[in-house]
Formats: structure tokens, C-alpha cells, sequence
């Protein structure tokens, strides 16, 4: 049933907002000392907010009207700054999913968090202002705000990482800060050049992204070194670092590995999402003929990111290291589809943001409750916990599986999507990322193998599986994993829509 414009409006606000004022709760409600039987207490609160975030989120993505999904709906829009920047947020099919995905992978890194001890208050806060930043990223329609929502989000999982990660995890903070922020000084003169251009040629300034896409900046040039494509390569800069792109992708095994197990699930799940949307929403919807020009480059990127990332990931022992790594491959998967430039493609890059979001943190998610229990993350030191574990051994084999692309399970139907968008336009690129997924299948099928079956090492012989608290939080991720393998019109009927503007955009200014 389509939601009534008005009540979609106030639901989209309270996803967007709920988070943050759960922070404010769950820091109020949490004490310095916390004693026997109260230390849960911020934990509950914050699964609580999380919780009724995504029931929120989840109705609204029902209720969105998929025969509009090329059109922003549930608009809010309040005049703000006095340079041309409004409050503006909307959904469209193009946000909408990973708004979804957002609220999910909040819910069950929040939930799934109940081991943590050391100041609950703040680390609780943090996952929830991180949350309503994200979701500011998805939906702002403005330029302005969308650049201050992405620079919003940097903070919590700089303090993350910082305070709860591994014993490198101040150096992994700060490496993830310093890429980031550089990135964002890029993509910032991006974002004032494209803005200035229409007021250049007379439009009053607006950072409205609606309006901007309208901005013809091929009629003052094309190629690379024109106003378009300098304004592509320093937006495309922020985002490579956030996908991340080689060779800005350094900073990610670290921040991997030293965070705790749920920002690894929010970093592998939406953070790296935000670089695929923004190439998306702001590369190649305000600048389709740049897109064009640059379009070697972004061919030439996500090959080597797919056979690059899956090589290293194939040559590791830490399990951790190895999804890492695995998540750099796959998405130049979503880099592959956006270089396409055509419909088909630009939805594979969509369905394989929301499917990695999805698998990727189910991933770290067992990772992380294999390490509660064996206190170790490497390979040969474990065997045969398969007979200790079955819950964890089969949900992580489903994580695995869809991360290699077995039929009926969320990563499928989306590499085969971006396979089909991307082989008509450039065969041999597109033959080379798929010769990847046979890696991946090597180093999944081998490193599961070697830690879930074969001998029980005595030392494992007293190790439990996962308690309800446990399955529940990653169950939750397993279930839309199945989910869109299965009935992948959930998400592919609104990502169809969704992009169709983009690829209109880009025929359009391809038959001039």
C-alpha cells in the first residue's frame, strides 16, 4: 500500500532523526559506574531506538510508490542558508534501498553488541549518530547538506575505532580520518565548482542537486580538462577514498581490522556505500558528459580494484584481513557497473551495493563471534569447529556463499546484473572482474573449510555456539540475504527506476 505523501514525510524525518535522539537518551540514561544488572541498560535502550528505526524504515520502503522511483518522494523542503542551500530530504529508487539497508545493519550491529563493556553510554551513542548521519548522506537533496552529513559521519567511527578497536587501533583511526577528510577537501571544491557554473551563466546559486542536474556544462567544452571534467575527477577523488578505489584503499584492511566486529559490520555495510552513491547521485547525474570522457579511467580502476583486492584477500590467514580485502574486489564490481554507463549496469552497481552491504557485514558479524570464542582470528589455528558451533559454521557458509555469487542467494542476482550492463559496452574488462569470482570461491570455500571442518582441535572441545541474542542480530542479516536472492524484485524493481534518470541523462548528452 502507498504511503499518504504527508505521513511519509514525517516517517522519513523520524529515520533520519530518531537515532540521534536516541544518542541523547542512551548517554543521558548511562551512568560512569555502572553496577550488576544495570550494565546493559544503554545496550537496551539503543537496540530499542535501532529497532523501531528500521520498523520505521522498513515502512516506508513498503510504502514507497515503485511507479514514481525516478522522482523524489516524502520531500521536505525548508529554506536555510542565505547562499542558495536548503533543508532538503527526499527519497527516490536510488536511496531508498540503502536507506533500508542502513536501518538493518544499525539494528544488528547495535543488537549484536551486548558483550561490550567499557563505556557502554558513549560507544552506544556513537553507532546511533552515526546512523542518522548515514541516512542524511541517502537522503539529502541538497549538495550543502549532503557534504555536511558525509563529514558528520567521520566522527563516530573515527572515536570508534579509536577507543574500542584492536592494539592498532589509534593508527587505524587516524589513517581512516586523514584519507577521508583529504577526500572530502576533493570532493568539497567539487561541489562549490559545479554550484558556482550555474550562477556563472546567470541561474541564481543554488545547491539544490534537482536543479544542478539540469546545468548543461558540455556547452562550455568537454573532455577532461574542461570546467565538467575538472568537477568530475575532484568529486570522484571523495569518493574513490570511500569506496575505496585503488590506490586510495589503504586505510581500509587497518580500520578493519583494529575496529570492534560492528564497525567493521557499519564500515564493510554502508560506509563504503556512500562513495558507490555518491559516484552515482553526484558524478554521473550532475555530469554525465565528464562521466563520458572519464569513462577510461573508471573501466581501467575497476578491473584492478576486482583482481587486486581478490589476490591479496586469496594471500591472507586472518580471516578479518580476508573480507577486507574480499570487499575492495567486490566493490569494483559496483565501480564496473557505473563505468558502464547504461541502465542495466547502474542497477547491477546498485543491487551489488545493497547485497555486499548485506553479506559483508554478516561476514565480519561471524568473524566477530568466532573471535568471542577461540580469541584468535587466523586460520591454522582453528579446525573443525563445525562440530562445536552449527549455527555460526552454517550461517557463516551462507555469508560466504553469497560473497562468491551462488545462485539464489543476495549477491547472484547482482553481479549478474552488472555482468550483463557492463559486457555489451566493454567485453574483455568485464570477462576479467568475472574471472575474479573464481577466486573469491577459492579463498571462501578454503579458509571455511579449514576453520569449520576436518579435526576438532582438543583445545576447541569446550567452545559453545551463538546464543539467542546472537542469532537474532545476525539472523536478521541472513534472512534479507535469502530474501533478495530469492525475490529479487524487493529491491530491483526500485533500483530500475531509481536509475533510469541517470542513464537518460548520459544517452541523451551520448547523442549529441
Amino acid at each position: 500500500m502507498i504511503l499518504d505523501p504527508n505521513i511519509g514525510r514525517i516517517i522519513l524525518q523520524l529515520v533520519l532523526w530518531l537515532p540521534a535522539i536516541g544518542a541523547a537518551v542512551v548517554a543521558l540514561a548511562g551512568s560512569g559506574r555502572q553496577e550488576t544488572g544495570s550494565s546493559q541498560r544503554a545496550w537496551r535502550i539503543a537496540t530499542f531506538f535501532a529497532a523501531i528505526t528500521f520498523i520505521l524504515a522498513a515502512w516506508l520502503l513498503i510504502g514507497f510508490d515503485r511507479s514514481r522511483a525516478d522522482q523524489y518522494q516524502f520531500e521536505t523542503r525548508i529554506g536555510w542558508l542565505p547562499f542558495g542551500s536548503d533543508y532538503r530530504i527526499a527519497v527516490d529508487g536510488l536511496s531508498m534501498p540503502l536507506l533500508a539497508l542502513n536501518a538493518l545493519l544499525t539494528l544488528s550491529a547495535v543488537a549484536g553488541s551486548w558483550r561490550i563493556a567499557l563505556r557502554q553510554p558513549l560507544y552506544f551513542s556513537l553507532f546511533l549518530i552515526l546512523e542518522s548521519a548515514v541516512s542524511g548522506v541517502f537522503s539529502a537533496g541538497d549538495l550543502f547538506l549532503f557534504f555536511l552529513f558525509w563529514e558528520l559521519e567521520l566522527i563516530p567511527m573515527f572515536l570508534v575505532i579509536g577507543i574500542w578497536g584492536g592494539a592498532r587501533r589509534e593508527y587505524a583511526a587516524f589513517k581512516f580520518i586523514l584519507y577521508t577528510v583529504a577526500g572530502s577537501a576533493f570532493m568539497l571544491v567539487g561541489i562549490f565548482l559545479v554550484a558556482w557554473y550555474g550562477h556563472a551563466v546567470g541561474s541564481p546559486l543554488t545547491f539544490g542537486i534537482p536543479e544542478i542536474a539540469h546545468f548543461d556544462f558540455a556547452q562550455y567544452g568537454t573532455g577532461i580538462s574542461s570546467l565538467g571534467g575538472l568537477a568530475f575527477i575532484l568529486l570522484f577523488i571523495g569518493f574513490a577514498v570511500k569506496v575505496p578505489v585503488f590506490p586510495f584503499h589503504t586505510w581500509l584492511p587497518d580500520a578493519h581490522v583494529e575496529a570492534p566486529t560492528a564497525g567493521s559490520v557499519m564500515l564493510a555495510g554502508v560506509l563504503l556505500k556512500m562513495g558507490g552513491y555518491g559516484l552515482l547521485r553526484l558524478c554521473v547525474t550532475l555530469l554525465p558528459q565528464a562521466a563520458q570522457d572519464w569513462q577510461w579511467l573508471l573501466i581501467i580502476l575497476a578491473v584492478v580494484n576486482s583482481i587486486y583486492g581478490a589476490f591479496v584477500a586469496l594471500a591472507q590467514t586472518d580471516l578479518k584481513k580476508m573480507i577486507a580485502n574480499s570487499s575492495i574486489s567486490h566493490m569494483g564490481y559496483v565501480l564496473l557497473g557505473i563505468a558502464a554507463l547504461t541502465q542495466v549496469g547502474f542497477q547491477g552497481a546498485l543491487l551489488v551495493m545493497v547485497a555486499h552491504g548485506l553479506y559483508s557485514g554478516l561476514l565480519f558479524s561471524m568473524v566477530g563471534l568466532v573471535y568471542d570464542r577461540t580469541h584468535t582470528r587466523e586460520v591454522g589455528a582453528m579446525s573443525g569447529l563445525a562440530a562445536r558451533m552449527p549455527f555460526i559454521a552454517s550461517v557463516f557458509m551462507i555469508a560466504g556463499l553469497a560473497s562468491l555469487g551462488l545462485p539464489g542467494l543476495a549477491g547472484f542476482v547482482a553481479e549478474f546484473t552488472t555482468f550483463i550492463g557492463s559486457y555489451g559496452v566493454f567485453p574483455l574488462a568485464t570477462i576479467l572482474c568475472v574471472s575474479t569470482i573464481a577466486i573469491t570461491a577459492g579463498y571462501i570455500l578454503w579458509r571455511l573449510g579449514s576453520v569449520f571442518f576436518g579435526p576438532l582441535l582438543d583445545e576447541w572441545g569446550t567452545l559453545g555456539d551463538a546464543i539467542w541474542r546472537e542469532r537474532l542480530a545476525v539472523g536478521l542479516l541472513a534472512a534479507a540475504t535469502l530474501l533478495i536472492g530469492v525475490v529479487p524484485s524487493v529491491v530491483a524493481d526500485m533500483s530500475a527506476g531509481g536509475v533510469a534518470p541517470i542513464a537518460a541523462a548520459v544517452a541523451q548528452t551520448a547523442q549529441r
